[in-house]
């Protein structure tokens, strides 16, 4: 498939016929109105910009959200949202946003850009924060230290299904008709049953995992454009599902799960072509697969889809630290975690799990 533009770019610098005031506030739960409506009208907003993740990453971590509002006469020039993460484990940052692929800021232009970032910088440096990360698609000119270990997977899909359909690579097809021969079917809105596979996934593969209130707080927080769905094998039994984020025409399938037996009946094949045929029933025209970290397993499925990866650049403003933090399981100093995180009782990882996973965002 061929892919589709990334929804953010850098500002273009704007020089204006005479100097404007442009002022830079911490935002409260009285702005999310227009907070929202200038991400929703921004040609780079994404659904990981809007006002819901604060109360989110609030109510489940404590993170404080320091959600930054610029403006000028009167109006929303730029919005930024930040999160302050302090952890025993991954020390204490200022993020934007803890485990979202990409929330840097949106602005007006370059003038409001400095500003915002100026203000970050003030910010993370007055609460004591080891370092500040932006995370977006395309470096913003800060000249801080940045790494591209993530992409994402962008491309267009359209409403005529048999359209999308042939545009998925031969083999790939075929391992969606495996999972249509094998009699699997979807339903939607199921979150424990969704929590129940993610859960299961998340311990095989030796990291901690999110908790069932993140997800019903996410829920709650995105409404009807948070969309929960299931995969079932032949005799119901729940094997695969995915929790996706719709947004301006886009689907995003956020995070997922799957039970051992997932792979064999082409149960993961199946899940994302049915949400790609409910997204094009919803009017979407992009799929967004999702981050991904280069070369490792899930990079090479979606690549398998025809989806050509779009770069993530993640930039750090470094305080207290003389590196860019690798808190992801690439990093060989984890691996002896992971080995002994799979091999922990699944009831206490469930209950562990949550208390680890918020500092690592």
């Amino acid at each position: 498939m061929a892919s589709t533009a990334a929804p953010e770019s850098p500002p273009a610098a704007v020089s204006d016929a005479l100097p404007r005031m442009i002022s830079v506030r911490t935002a409260d739960d009285r702005d999310a109105g227009q907070w929202d409506a200038y991400v929703r009208s921004h040609h780079a907003g994404t659904p990981f910009h809007l006002h819901a993740w604060k109360r989110v990453l609030e109510q489940t971590f404590g993170h404080g959200g320091r959600f930054l509002i610029a403006e000028s006469a009167g109006r929303v020039c730029g919005v930024l949202p930040l999160a302050e993460v302090r952890s025993r484990l991954f020390g204490h940052s200022l993020v934007s946003l803890p485990f979202c692929p990409y929330a840097g800021p949106l602005v007006d232009d370059s003038a409001v850009l400095s500003d915002l970032t100026s203000a970050a910088e003030t910010l993370a440096s007055d609460r004591g924060a080891a370092h500040l990360e932006f995370r977006g698609f395309e470096p913003r000119g800060t000249g801080w230290p940045a790494q591209d270990l993530y992409v994402t997977f962008r491309g267009p899909i359209v409403a005529d299904h048999d359209v999308n359909m042939k545009a998925i690579p031969r083999k790939q097809r075929a391992m969606v008709r495996k999972g249509i021969s094998n009699g699997l079917t979807v339903s939607v809105g199921d979150l424990d049953g969704f929590h129940r596979l993610y859960a299961d996934n998340v311990h095989r593969h030796g990291t901690p995992g999110q908790s069932k209130a993140f997800f019903e707080r996410l829920c709650a927080g995105f409404g009807d454009d948070a969309e929960v769905m299931l995969v079932h094998a032949p005799d119901g039994a729940p094997v695969s599902g995915v929790l996706s984020l719709y947004f301006r025409g886009e689907v995003l399938p956020f995070y997922a799960g799957d039970t051992v037996t997932a792979r064999d009946l082409a149960a993961n094949d199946f899940k994302y072509w049915m949400l790609m045929c409910r997204a094009a029933d919803r009017g979407c025209t992009t799929f967004d697969f999702g981050r991904s970290k280069r070369g490792t397993g899930p990079w090479h499925f979606k690549k398998n889809w025809g989806f050509e990866p779009t770069p993530l650049t993640y930039e750090y403003r470094l305080f207290d630290r003389e590196s860019i933090p690798q808190h992801n399981p690439l990093n060989p100093r984890y691996r002896l975690m992971i080995e002994t995180w799979r091999r922990l009782p699944r009831g206490l990882v469930g209950w562990l799990g949550p208390l680890i996973v918020g500092g690592l965002g």
